[in-house]
């Protein structure tokens, strides 16, 4: 229903329109007075100031509509003639305001052009945008003209301003203009400009120069006395104090070198008042920076301005003035430098700084325990990456991990929890694998963590503290364990050095002078001193003939000269003595790995695997690409 009444609606309004277009045109003799007609048609056309056709005027004629024909052709030839007009002024501002002939494929500009021009024509100010369209299109000298004439009704502007009208001149390259704009600014005249208007009769004008100077020296004096400054004799306005004055006067602060120049006319109780203006003013941007603002007093004398200024720099309040605050219920300005500081802490802590003990504990204080573990993960992630262990999954600063990098940097020992941790503990490494066609998910890989530059610390931390015990206590077994240490920690040198005058007539037991020795044999056998390895090892067992580990020792030296059978037998001399055939396992795997030259560490491989290709099947991921291949005997 609703929309038959809009329907008739509709109906209704067009029907009243026709009838007015009947009226306008004079077809009211036209007797369908239907929406529907094709005269409606026609003459909503007309109106909208569309182009009949031939068929159309045809049709008026037909219907012996012959006056409406009539209006319709006069209309159509008044809008002709106004568009040839419009074209005829347009081609004349083009040509008046120098745009060049456009090609066809420049001609859409003519739609933003022409306005332009009109308001050139119109003697209105052209916008910094419509500068610019007109550079962007190659329009420049267009632009430049406008420059010119906008320039030219400023040069206008003041004339009449400054009683100069009778100067028939316009160009803005005049002596006039440049005279007049120093005259706006109130900036001085030199005599010769000043003798150049008397000579052209110019006498109001130059009036209105002597009365801005003398408006000066009347400022000049009032800012002399103002500022107390007086006692300055140079009265001139040339005098560099004027300018210095304005500036204190306009609430400007000073500059180094104008303070500088005050100090050397002994002017000092200028500068006093100049920088007391500049600490109120400040006063004034920190109570309103610090929500102050109710603080009745605004004296830079004030205790508050120098909490404030203290405030600024430290970015810390002090107890004392936190208790100034608090009695005078100041209680925001001592949260915003709480938030403040809070914020330059966590800043350094984003800079990878570590924070000090004070900071720490204002921290605590201040109940800021979220800064505090976003502190300490951020330390734990720059350890770990420290110590090549970013891998390791776990982020929180309770892991134990995290404790024991601690402990590692500040070279304290662990705790045996803490080390059994370490050796059983494993991250997981991502190893990228390929197939022939694609890229296969990458595959984890554990890797002990108890391992690199862990291993190397904790080994450095345990030999120092050995070596620190041996002097304290003088017990050689002392040195024997700082010595193995040193080794572990890839130290072998620091090892010799501790071991190198050891006395040994002077040792009573046995099984000291083998340990000693054995480490020692260790340390020259790390060095490819395997001939001073030997005679360390063989002494050792002449000590000590039921420890295994001067064997396991002979065993190592011997795969290190490829005597194969001779470390063979050694190994097994170990193993009856008690030692872990893992443990030899591990002692050839180091020979393997640390071999130099690659056809040895070939020969290495060939005879372990030829031996027991399913024992020695780890040998295989040391061999290198290459040609050549391991030859296995079947």
């Amino acid at each position: 229903m609703t929309a038959a009444i809009n329907t008739d609606k509709e109906y209704q309004n067009r029907l009243k329109h026709f009838t007015s277009l009947k009226s306008k045109y004079q077809a009211t003799k036209y007797n369908d007075s239907s929406p529907s007609s094709l005269l409606y048609l026609i003459l909503r056309k007309v109106d909208l100031g569309i182009e009949l056709t031939e068929l159309e005027f045809n049709w008026l004629r037909e219907q012996k509509l012959f006056e409406t024909v009539e209006i319709i052709c006069q209309q159509q030839q008044y809008k002709l003639e106004e568009l040839r007009k419009l074209e005829n002024e347009f081609s004349h501002l083009k040509s008046q305001y120098q745009v060049p002939k456009f090609s066809g494929a420049f001609k859409n500009i003519s739609i933003i052009l022409y306005p332009i021009l009109w308001k050139l024509h119109s003697c209105n100010s052209l916008t910094n945008s419509e500068i610019e369209w007109l550079k962007n299109n190659g329009l420049g000298s267009t632009a430049a003209l406008a420059h010119k004439m906008e320039l030219e009704k400023h040069f206008s502007a003041l004339k009449t301003k400054y009683q100069a009208t009778k100067y028939e001149g316009s160009s803005i390259n005049s002596p006039l203009y440049k005279i007049l704009n120093k005259l706006e600014i109130k900036q001085k005249i030199s005599a010769p400009e000043l003798e150049w208007l008397i000579k052209r009769e110019l006498f109001e004008t130059a009036k209105i120069f002597k009365q801005q100077e003398s408006e000066k020296e009347a400022q000049f004096a009032q800012l002399r006395d103002k500022y107390q400054a007086n006692k300055h004799l140079d009265l001139s306005l040339s005098s560099p104090l004027y300018p210095i004055l304005q500036n204190i006067d306009t609430k400007n602060n000073l500059s180094d070198s104008e303070i500088n120049w005050l100090e050397q006319q002994e002017l000092s109780e200028t500068i006093a008042i100049a920088q007391e203006l500049e600490q109120t003013r400040e006063f004034a941007a920190l109570r309103l920076k610090y929500k102050a603002t109710e603080y009745q007093d605004s004296s830079p004398k004030s205790h508050l301005y120098k909490i404030l200024k203290r405030l600024e720099l430290s970015n810390q309040l002090g107890e004392q003035d936190i208790n100034f605050l608090t009695k005078r219920k100041l209680t925001e300005i001592i949260e915003i430098a709480n938030e403040k500081y809070a914020s330059i802490l966590k800043s350094k802590i984003d800079s990878e700084e570590l924070l000090n003990e004070s900071e720490i504990e204002w921290l605590k204080n201040n109940r800021r325990e979220d800064i505090i573990i976003f502190a300490k993960q951020k330390h734990f992630a720059a350890l770990k990456l420290k110590y090549d262990i970013l891998e390791y999954q776990d982020k929180l600063c309770t892991s134990i991990l995290y404790t024991i990098l601690q402990k590692f940097e500040l070279k304290e020992r662990l705790q045996p929890t803490e080390f059994a941790w370490l050796q059983v503990t494993k991250i997981e490494v991502p190893q990228p694998t390929y197939s022939y066609s694609k890229w296969q998910e990458p595959q984890c890989q554990g890797t002990k963590l108890f391992s690199g530059k862990i291993l190397i610390t904790y080994h450095t931390i345990e030999a120092n503290f050995y070596e620190q015990e041996f002097q304290r206590t003088e017990n050689k077994w002392n040195l024997a364990n700082a010595s193995s240490h040193w080794r572990k920690a890839d130290e072998p040198e620091h090892a010799l050095q501790l071991t190198n005058n050891l006395e040994l007539d002077k040792i009573k037991e046995n099984k000291l002078k083998s340990a000693l020795l054995t480490s020692r044999g260790g340390a020259f056998r790390d060095i490819d001193k395997l001939d001073k390895a030997e005679n360390c090892a063989r002494q050792a067992i002449e000590y000590q003939p039921k420890s295994h580990h001067p064997y396991t020792l002979m065993g190592a030296i011997c795969f290190e000269r490829h005597q194969y059978s001779d470390g063979e037998y050694w190994f097994q001399e170990a193993i009856k003595r008690g030692a872990n055939p893992r443990d030899m396992d591990s002692e050839i795997k180091r020979v393997v790995k640390n071999a130099k030259d690659e056809s040895k560490r070939r020969q290495v491989i060939n005879y372990l695997l030829n031996k027991d290709p399913q024992r020695y099947a780890w040998a295989k991921s040391y061999i290198k690409n290459s040609k050549n291949t391991i030859s296995v005997k079947k």
